[in-house]
């Protein structure tokens, strides 16, 4: 529908690790969205983020609030695969201004942007740092990739339930097999540039995760954090 009315800048938001050829349905469903919209509109620019936070996130406000419900002699199982996965969170004001750059900046038709904050973690340390912000003390449990596919099998019954979102999924068990960090996948013979190249400047999880995840301390703003 772009293409037929004309549209020459569009801005299509995929994610790291798109690839059309993946075992991953939401990575495959990405890399074959960013070849439709590449065969539409050859100067789409294509912007690829790793893990967004921000107040309303997908990520850090459910794991806080799992680490909320749970009784605190209840291990979290969720190091998959030891939790050694690498991430690279971006701020989503930070993705807003990179959508704006793009779209203001005539090099960036046509192009791929990899949007990845100023420091790369493990899965397993960003856990910890949700945990230290909220005030929880919580055993992460490791579960193996062998074990791994049953605890999103019943993750995802968790979630056809009425009210309720899966904690984990299959799917997102392959994710977890591959870092989400700049540079780390792509497909070959692509352009790709960074955040940085569209004069972004990025803030950091630090500067930012506190503000949110106040709220599940136990005395919020009074509660004081874990050392």
């Amino acid at each position: 529908l772009a293409a037929k009315a004309g549209v020459t800048r569009f801005i299509q938001m995929s994610a790291i690790g798109a690839d059309a050829q993946s075992d991953s349905l939401y990575a495959r469903s990405k890399g074959e969205a960013e070849r439709a919209v590449r065969a539409a509109i050859s100067t789409a620019t294509i912007l690829r983020p790793s893990i967004v936070f921000g107040q309303e996130d997908d990520f850090f406000n459910k794991f806080a609030t799992m680490a909320t419900m749970t009784p605190a002699f209840v291990p979290l199982p969720l190091l998959i695969g030891g939790g050694k996965a690498k991430f690279q969170p971006v701020y989503v004001d930070d993705v807003a201004d990179a959508v704006c750059a793009a779209l203001a900046r005539p090099e960036a038709a046509g192009k791929t942007y990899e949007l990845g904050g100023p420091r790369v973690y493990s899965f397993r340390e960003l856990l910890e740092l949700m945990l230290a912000e909220t005030g929880h003390r919580r055993m992460l449990l490791p579960v193996p990739f062998a074990l791994a596919p049953a605890m999103g099998f019943a993750g995802e019954m968790i979630g056809a339930l009425p009210m309720f979102d899966p904690p984990i999924t299959r799917d997102q068990i392959k994710l977890l097999k591959h870092d989400n960090i700049v540079g780390a996948q792509g497909e070959a013979g692509d352009d790709i540039g960074r955040i940085e190249d569209l004069g972004v400047r990025t803030e950091t999880l630090e500067a930012v995760l506190p503000g949110y995840m106040v709220r599940f301390r136990k005395y919020g703003q009074f509660t004081e954090k874990l050392a």
